[in-house]
């Protein structure tokens, strides 16, 4: 079973009428050190805050063997239940039969992992369609540069399902008739930061690439990006860069005509849902094995829309 939760303004204000009840939850995060995952992270505590429910807040740091450590000690600690932002998407698996075997509740969010698809009993995943985002994305910066010209990718971390799903949505805008004109001269990974976007594109240019357009898999890439390219003195009138996540550091170049393109991953409706989500397991309440909070396009245009959201 899945379902698809409503767009912003609806998942934005998600509740969990009737579930207060003295339950604990684990939350083991990939990194705390991101913008939007920052987010995701203080709605999730917001929203169990509400509920009267205790949240274990850990930080993996970017470090696989160290959340699967933690989830292992959550279930030894005696939680009620644990949600998991997975440092990488493959290492899923080795969580999620942790907690099958000790029958303890588990919620991935955000990152879908390989088991997804038959995820066992008491397990869930709560988080948005990557290739959409992509898709999203891709379709309005090809509109902007007329379907021609040189492009390069900036990919998230290798191996996640947003550099997956974010990279093959753009390559299968490109291979349509109106977007066959755009051609990838490069794609590398900046790991979903700033300064290695930064130092990318500035790698970039000065091999002699000028690309009409930036395809990054996420804001902070995509600043970096800016950064780079103003420093060189390029004209930002002459790029067309988009990002994903609509943070308020994206939105705010954004407003000042920097970024031209951004699609709003809401953490609030993922962060609300999890909890939610693994309340409803604990309780033996039924409940959806996969809940899609839509991804939306963000341009100058309906920009005042999302400025409050993440």
């Amino acid at each position: 079973m899945k379902k698809y939760l409503l767009g912003a303004a609806t998942a934005a204000l998600l509740g969990g009428a009737g579930m207060a009840q003295a339950q604990t939850i684990g939350v083991a995060m990939s990194l705390f050190d991101d913008n939007w995952l920052t987010v995701l992270r203080h709605n999730m505590q917001e929203h169990a805050d509400g509920l009267g429910v205790t949240v274990q807040m850990e930080d993996a740091g970017g470090d696989i063997s160290r959340q699967q450590s933690q989830v292992e000690n959550f279930i030894a600690s005696g939680v009620d239940g644990i949600i998991v932002m997975l440092v990488d998407a493959d290492s899923g698996d080795a969580m999620s039969a942790a907690a099958a075997s000790a029958g303890v509740p588990l919620v991935f969010v955000n990152l879908m992992p390989p088991a997804a698809d038959n995820f066992p009993d008491k397990q869930a995943w709560v988080g948005s369609d990557e290739v959409l985002a992509g898709t999203l994305q891709a379709t309005e910066i090809c509109k902007q540069i007329g379907g021609k010209g040189d492009a390069v990718v900036m990919m998230g971390q290798l191996g996640t399902s947003g550099q997956r799903g974010r990279t093959q949505g753009v390559h299968e805008v490109l291979e349509t008739p109106d977007c066959s004109g755009i051609k990838i001269v490069d794609e590398q990974t900046a790991n979903y930061m700033r300064t290695p976007g930064l130092d990318l594109m500035t790698n970039w240019l000065t091999s002699g690439i000028k690309p009409a357009a930036v395809f990054a898999n996420n804001d902070e890439m995509a600043i970096g990006a800016i950064q780079a390219l103003k420093a060189a003195g390029v004209p930002m009138d002459e790029v067309v860069i988009g990002g994903v996540d609509a943070t308020k550091d994206a939105l705010a170049a954004m407003k000042a005509g920097d970024l031209d393109v951004t699609v709003f991953q809401n953490a609030k409706g993922q962060g609300v849902g999890a909890v939610d989500t693994v309340l409803e397991i604990i309780k033996g309440e039924p409940y959806e094995k996969k809940t899609f909070i839509p991804f939306e396009l963000v341009t100058p245009a309906n920009l005042v829309d999302y400025e409050a959201l993440n």
